[in-house]
């Protein structure tokens, strides 16, 4: 299992929310690609980037900086989630260096986009299921459907997505832990790669994500810049159970 230090851009800064809140951001660093190195310095073996303006506007808002960090570390992979709502956009992001791009929202209310992009940029896509009781939520977090994360989940492995983020709203920034079950009905429910995201803060979590033993990554924030999981710490135990 990987651990992957969370980059989430607002304004061109780095910050945390709470629960999607973007009235309750914290900053943690004006300088996006100083953050992204510190991570590499940590032994980061994948960042997980998040455009959160563009995940409101439904258009990339902080590109720069993505294309920035991709550009300075071309060996490190790179996965980019927010307002990514059409082929152009994927597009442009691939030709920059990114590795992977993250449908959420478009997934939702666009599913033949996923099937487009999965034929078009084979590899290349990964969908995140951002659900708040077992409900995926869209634009930003600030609308909850009512389409089940596990339902959607068959739905998109069988399009040819190359995993899997789900994320627990509830728990994203609350540093509570994170959701192992309703991760692992996801795992459970579909072929590809699950990646565990919301409320991962601990080693004890990272434990338990482990034990499961289904779990290909588990993308860490908040935990992570204040100190409370070391990312060092974390990638060892995760090696060793390799």
């Amino acid at each position: 299992m990987i651990v992957i230090p969370a980059i989430d851009l607002k304004d061109g800064q780095c910050v945390r929310l709470r629960q999607g809140e973007m009235d309750c951001a914290t900053v943690f660093s004006e300088d996006p690609l100083a953050t992204a190195q510190h991570w590499v310095n940590e032994g980061a073996r994948r960042l997980h980037l998040v455009d959160l303006n563009g995940a409101f506007a439904g258009n990339p808002v902080n590109g720069e900086a993505v294309t920035a960090i991709a550009s300075q570390f071309p060996d490190l992979p790179v996965q980019i989630g927010g307002g990514i709502r059409d082929l152009h956009t994927i597009e442009r992001y691939l030709d920059a260096g990114v590795n992977w791009t993250i449908i959420g929202t478009a997934a939702v209310k666009n599913p033949k986009l996923v099937q487009e992009a999965c034929r078009e940029f084979e590899g290349h896509i990964i969908v995140g299921l951002d659900a708040k009781d077992g409900l995926v939520a869209t634009e930003g977090w600030a609308e909850v459907s009512g389409l089940q994360a596990v339902e959607l989940a068959r739905r998109f492995a069988n399009s040819g997505v190359s995993s899997i983020v789900y994320t627990d709203i509830a728990r994203d920034g609350m540093m509570q832990g994170v959701n192992i079950k309703a991760t692992l009905e996801v795992a459970h429910a579909v072929q590809v790669p699950v990646i565990a995201s919301g409320g991962v803060s601990s080693l004890e979590d990272i434990q338990q994500l482990l034990d499961v033993g289904e779990i290909y990554g588990a993308i860490t924030g908040r935990a992570i810049y204040e100190g409370k999981l070391n990312l060092c710490e974390a990638q060892r135990l995760c090696n060793r159970g390799e």
